[in-house]
């Protein structure tokens, strides 16, 4: 399952995809390392199993406010236990991930650990890469994607044929290893691809050429 978080994240960066659940489907090596679990043991479990937000309620209204479309995003403080049984906090940012007719299909989360000692000096962001990933048209579609657009709107928002649109997504799903839309969103999101805290998502500029 960890598959599906891209092997090319960095191992700091704390995220994970959940299904409708709350269950873990996908997590990226940093997450495995703050926890001091393996990814064997993190990937199918709920995930206020292993972090817990401050309120206790916070979750399950987050989660049954995204189903009725009520909000795509929230940040909420959290608190779990790590590898040396140590507590600690943290903010988590979750992004709602949607299929091609707007239904919720999962939740990317991203864990900003609070920092402690030396380490509180580093900024704590995403790693981007260093050379540009996508062209013009990429970076509109996998905007479009993430927003739950079909192919049909996609094709009228940009000017493109069906065909067209399909041969990009296509063109993204093989560069990511992506099975799915819903996949390729994800990883766009771990990867740091796709903005945080802002709705639409947008690809930030250094990802474009």
């Amino acid at each position: 399952m960890t598959s599906e978080i891209p092997r090319v994240v960095n191992a700091a960066v704390c995220a994970a995809y959940l299904d409708q659940e709350k269950r873990i489907v996908a997590a990226t090596p940093g997450l495995s390392q703050q926890l001091g679990r393996s990814s064997a043991d993190i990937c199918g479990r709920l995930f206020h199993e292993l972090l817990r937000p401050h309120r206790p309620d916070a979750l399950d209204r987050y989660f049954a406010d995204m189903r009725k479309g009520r909000c795509n995003q929230f940040t909420e403080r959290v608190r779990g236990l790590g590898g040396t049984g140590r507590a600690f906090s943290g903010e988590l940012t979750a992004i709602a991930v949607h299929d091609t007719v707007g239904r919720l299909a999962g939740v990317v989360v991203q864990l900003h650990p609070d920092m402690r000692g030396p380490a509180q000096d580093e900024p704590e962001t995403v790693p981007r890469p260093r050379r540009q990933l996508l062209g013009a048209v990429d970076a509109k579609v996998l905007e479009g994607i993430a927003r739950g657009a079909s192919t049909v709107q996609l094709a009228t928002r940009l000017h493109l044929s069906k065909q067209a649109v399909e041969y990009h997504i296509g063109l993204m799903l093989r560069r990511f290893q992506a099975p799915s839309r819903t996949a390729l969103v994800s990883r766009a999101h771990s990867m740091g691809m796709l903005t945080v805290g802002q709705w639409p998502p947008r690809v930030p500029p250094e990802f474009i050429k």
